[in-house]
């Protein structure tokens, strides 16, 4: 599914979100820093599910030096850019590149199966003036005029661009390129030529493709064709001429061409993003000056008034070249439209990093549209190119690629839709596979792969063609029913809890355990004095000596929870790892929390052991000595389990033997052994003391979903596959299927020992051991957190895991935590389909599910939204997918023992319920998301009571203090009557 699973932002956000930017002026963009900063959260940054406008423009683009090749061809004369690519250190250049040249027909049917709207390319200048200016060449007339005709056939409409950065080499040796003042009427002439030739059947029209590159690193840093190390002060004179060369052309075309030809011309400025450090107005000055460096250097005169910005004039002095006040009329107005180029290359890898001015480069397209929208009037903005880029090496599978467009289509969209921001048509970059410039061909950003080493040089289209063809099928992200939140509520008896890892454990003795005797000195020091060898006798221990207890039994009553999830400590409880010696303080401490827990009907769950960090919770004899690697230690688990269950089973009916194990962390041997200790433990609750205790007893898995990087992709399932038995399978296929390990893991295993230094033996068990452990279990317990990602092509080694072969994507549209955790509501439902496709429809409880946020954002708006969310998705998964889903616990209780995770935050010794444990509380007490048309359930344990009984419920203390009061008036009262007779009979 792309993006999360909630629906379009809610009416009532809309007129925050909404409302179209007044009219711009130089300096209005200064205000897109503090809006952005104050739109709603999480609401603004969710995916939204809506269609772009009727008439959007979607397209693909390309340009000559790239892609076409054919360098020798059809009389073509040297570009600057063969040139530079010719020089002896230089890497392999366009002189190939993907072939389209003599590749026409394949080129147009990758745009036809694609179903784009336009089609943007470049016209080779040395191609049809091969010195530059006459005489004409006519095989490159004809090969375009060829181009034009394939796309008149296919309704395809072309967008060309005039000048891509390959400027005849002649040019640059006769006259020094756009150092010259002579290139603008050169251009003028070009123009002229193809407005003849092409204007028919063209209506839209791009004089020139990011001129800042053109400039700055053309001729002045030299980074770039033509090579021209000239310093800021050249770099600023070819800026100068290409606004003149622009403004030329496009007074050419409005004097002569466009009453006959009715098209539309405009130039391709690139921008970067860039977002303060912090929000201080200094620091925003410095971003608005950054976008006036890049892209208010061509912009600001062509939309607004013929000259430089302001912060360029006042800090460039006299290396930034003047405009005469004619030329400044001159250069003003002279755009259709505003043509925007935003990607990885150009936006970011080629800015100079002193035009940042110390501040933050971002990737959001959505601000810059906004920006632009504000800044130069409101112009219908035309994105001409935008994309990012996947590793040369990888191939079909883009998923990395994939994200990135979504990302930035759903950023366009929300332009459109909040902000008000006139986009009118989008195109990606680039068609297939070609020369990338100063990359090479180290990257790869098309949406059809080219084999480049290859003689044909066929298109084999990747993953994102078919993500980009039902996108612009649907004309966007329509909203689909499984995105749409249901209404209806979970079965009577459903179990809604809370986690706490570890309770929080205070076993100070109450003043009441003290046999001490005391003097209270009220004369002079106002303190309490022992006196020595004075005792009085001690009493026996309540559980009401336990303040901690009574402080978190009545959190957890205010939250209206059935059930609180903990585990036990068994390196506290058993120090020493055996029944030699016993901490009889904190197993009395245990019971007393069990017993309070029930005494106000609230269920404890109790873990026998869950693996911390030190020592993986072992008592350290353990610990030291193989932990789970040693089978003493599963011989160690049981004697500790019999000694829990003898000690707590009074009280705990529902028990998890081993709570989220750590897959990641564990050798096959140390599962192997958790394995047969979980079903000895099992195995002993059975047989001695489920008949008298009457519990039931399981082991809590963590399961986050894997989901397919690429959802058109076998292998990518593939991987999908293997990932979730390794994480889950591993141990639940034993406990909950045939008793023995997945066949996925087995057939991977012995393939990776056939090439790996290491081999990684994954044991085998015995027919009695796979008896022993399979069906250990009373129902199907889960932690789930989040969903990942993943693929089989190697994008990012860093994220890469070469044991499993599995590459890590990030989908940057999901909503993510400040750990950077994905909050994907629809993972859960994935999985809980998932568990009961390979277990059956077991009984099912999602142990714990939960996210951290800031706690400093306001309200925990977060927190409220997930919890919202995954329990929408586990109501789908009870309701549509029929899954014996019985219980939901929230992770975690408070902030004291999960910092940033609690429904409760923990400050200056207090505890404070946060805005998400309220709004669960309401979850709870409707038993869902019950809705007009939901049928009212009137569950067995409350058919009985009134509806007015919650009152009295909620307010037990109350009604004890009250009737305590009314007790003692009648008593009162019955002794004043008493004594009134008995002295009026003794007076008589």
């Amino acid at each position: 599914p792309a993006g999360s699973m909630v629906p379009v932002v809610p009416v009532l956000l809309l007129p925050l979100l909404l409302g179209r930017p007044l009219l711009g002026a130089p300096g209005h963009g200064t205000g897109t820093w503090s809006r952005f900063a104050r739109l709603p959260y999480p609401q603004d940054q969710l995916f939204l599910h809506d269609t772009f406008p009727d008439g959007f423009l979607w397209g693909a683009g390309s340009a000559a030096y790239q892609t076409e090749g054919g360098w020798r061809q059809g009389g073509k004369g040297a570009s600057i850019w063969d040139t530079f690519a010719h020089r002896p250190s230089a890497p392999a250049g366009g002189d190939v590149a993907s072939d389209s040249y003599n590749n026409l027909f394949r080129d147009a049917e990758g745009l036809r199966r694609l179903g784009v709207s336009h089609y943007r390319f470049s016209l080779s200048w040395a191609r049809l003036l091969p010195n530059g200016t006459a005489p004409v060449n006519p095989a490159g007339l004809a090969h375009y005029s060829r181009l034009l005709g394939h796309l008149r056939e296919l309704g395809i409409e072309p967008v060309v661009t005039l000048y891509h950065w390959d400027l005849p080499q002649g040019l640059q040796d006769a006259f020094g390129g756009w150092a010259s003042p002579v290139l603008p009427q050169l251009f003028r002439d070009y123009a002229e030529l193809c407005f003849r030739h092409f204007g028919g059947q063209v209506r839209y029209w791009l004089t020139i493709d990011n001129p800042y590159v053109v400039a700055w690193h053309g001729y002045g840093t030299g980074q770039l064709p033509p090579g021209v190390r000239g310093g800021p002060r050249l770099g600023y004179r070819a800026a100068h001429h290409l606004l003149q060369a622009h403004a030329k052309v496009w007074h050419l075309y409005n004097d002569h061409f466009r009453l006959t030809q009715r098209g539309k011309v405009s130039i391709s400025l690139s921008s970067h993003w860039i977002k303060p450090q912090r929000m201080t107005e200094k620091n925003i000055k410095e971003c608005q000056k950054s976008l006036d460096f890049v892209l208010g250097w061509f912009a600001k005169p062509i939309f607004i008034d013929g000259d430089y910005p302001e912060s360029m004039r006042s800090n460039l002095s006299s290396l930034l070249p003047e405009f005469s006040e004619v030329e400044k009329k001159y250069v003003k107005g002279t755009a259709d439209f505003f043509a925007l180029s935003f990607g990885a290359t150009l936006s970011f890898q080629l800015l100079d990093s002193y035009m940042k001015f110390q501040q933050l480069e971002s990737i959001s397209l959505r601000q810059l549209l906004y920006w632009i929208s504000s800044e130069y009037n409101n112009p219908e903005i035309f994105i001409v190119e935008n994309s990012w880029f996947v590793s040369g090496s990888t191939k079909r599978d883009d998923a990395k690629y994939i994200y990135y467009l979504k990302k930035f289509i759903m950023e366009t969209l929300k332009a459109i839709r909040y902000d008000g921001v006139n986009v009118f048509g989008y195109t990606v970059w680039s068609l297939l596979d070609g020369f990338e410039w100063h990359r090479g061909y180290s990257i790869r950003r098309g949406l059809f792969y080219v084999d480049f080493q290859s003689h044909d040089k066929k298109l084999m289209p990747k993953a994102s063609v078919l993500f980009y063809q039902k996108l612009i099928e649907k004309n966007g992200f329509p909203p689909l029913p499984e995105n749409q939140p249901i209404e209806g509520t979970f079965p009577c008896g459903f179990a809604w809890g809370i986690v706490d890892n570890y309770i929080q454990v205070d076993t100070t003795p109450s003043q009441f355990l003290d046999s001490n005797v005391y003097v209270w000195d009220v004369h002079r020091t106002k303190k309490l004095i022992k006196l020595d060898g004075v005792f009085t006798s001690k009493r026996k221990r309540h559980c009401v000596d336990f303040a901690a207890i009574r402080l978190q039994i009545s959190l957890l009553q205010e939250m209206h929870v059935t059930h609180f999830h903990f585990s036990l400590k068994w390196s506290l409880i058993l120090p020493l790892g055996n029944l030699s010696l016993i901490n009889h303080t904190l197993v009395h401490y245990y019971q007393c929390f069990a017993t309070e827990l029930l005494r106000v009907n609230i269920t404890p769950v109790v873990a026998l052991w869950q693996p911390t960090a030190e020592n993986q919770e072992l008592p350290v004899s353990l610990a030291k000595y193989g932990a789970w690697e040693n089978m003493e230690t599963v011989q160690a688990f049981v004697e500790y389990a019999k000694f829990c269950f003898t000690s707590l089973g009074d009280h705990v009916k529902f028990w998890i033997t081993m709570n989220e194990p750590p897959v990641k962390n564990l050798t096959y041997t140390a599962g192997h052994n958790l394995l047969k200790a979980h079903a000895k433990a099992w195995h002993l609750y059975d047989k001695e003391f489920r008949r008298s205790q009457k519990g039931k007893i399981s082991i809590a898995l963590q399961a986050d979903w894997v989901e397919p990087a690429c959802p058109f992709s076998r292998n990518d399932q593939e991987v999908a596959d293997r990932i979730l038995e390794f994480d889950i399978g591993w141990l639940a296929e034993p406990i909950f299927g045939n008793g023995d390990y997945p066949q996925v893991m087995r057939e991977w295993l012995h393939r990776r020992n056939g090439v790996d230094l290491y081999n990684f033996h994954l044991p085998y068990f015995s027919e009695d051991e796979k008896k022993l452990i399979k069906g250990s279990f009373d129902f199907f317990a889960l932690s789930h957190y989040t969903t990942t990602l993943v693929g089989w092509e190697k994008e990012d080694a860093v994220k890469y895991d070469h044991y499993l072969e599995v590459q890590m994507i990030n989908d940057i549209t999901w909503l993510h935590s400040p750990s950077r955790a994905a909050v994907v509501p629809w993972g859960l439902r994935k999985l809980l389909k998932w568990v009961k496709s390979k277990y059956d429809d077991l009984p099912t409880y999602v142990l714990a599910n939960g996210i951290d946020d800031d706690q400093n954002m306001v309200h925990d708006k977060l927190r409220v939204y997930y919890i919202q969310n995954y329990i929408n998705e586990a109501l789908k998964a009870y309701t549509l997918d029929n899954v014996n889903l019985q219980g939901y616990f929230v992770y975690s209780f408070n902030d004291k023992t999960a910092p940033k995770y609690g429904l409760y935050s923990y400050i200056a010794n207090q505890y404070e319920p946060k805005p998400s444990m309220k709004h669960y509380r309401e979850i709870i007490d409707n038993n869902g998301f019950p809705g007009p048309e939901t049928p009212e359930v009137l569950c067995p344990e409350e058919s009985a009571l009134c509806p007015e009984c919650h009152f009295f419920r909620t307010r037990k203390s109350l009604l004890a203090f009250i009737s305590f009061i009314f007790v003692a008036f009648i008593v009162t009262i019955f002794f004043i009557i008493y004594y009134s007779k008995r002295i009026e009979r003794r007076y008589k």
